[in-house]
């Protein structure tokens, strides 16, 4: 008998893991599917989603990061379908723009503990 794997989730460490799926909730649609003290995960019912887990010396990861800098370790690729309002809502969310952007049809902001994510419109420019 061979085992069977199905990714539950991404987890991200944060100082507030309550206030950051907050946020990942109202950006993408989502619900919280469980919830503990230092434990939150998020998505669709019937899917894999997001996780956030409490991280009480969380350090945000540089973007870009240099010699020294804290890394980022993963990122999160959304789709949108118009660019430039869905930065806005991202930002009305309480994402910030990050200072260097590398694209011009891609948006890196940060979210609300200093994760990167990146915002690109569905099917390209």
């Amino acid at each position: 008998m061979s085992a069977s794997f199905t990714l539950a989730a991404t987890v991200l460490g944060a100082p507030d893991p309550r206030g950051l799926s907050d946020f990942y909730c109202a950006l993408l649609g989502w619900e919280v599917v469980e919830s503990e003290s230092d434990w939150v995960r998020i998505g669709p019912r019937d899917g894999s989603g997001l996780a956030f887990q409490r991280e009480e010396c969380h350090v945000p990861p540089a973007w870009p990061a240099g010699p020294g800098d804290q890394q980022m370790q993963v990122h999160l690729d959304i789709a949108v379908t118009d660019l430039e309002p869905a930065v806005a809502a991202a930002q009305g969310l309480g994402a910030s723009l990050a200072d260097d952007q590398p694209q011009t049809d891609v948006r890196v902001l940060l979210d609300p503990a200093g994760h990167p994510f990146c915002l690109f419109r569905e099917g390209g420019a």
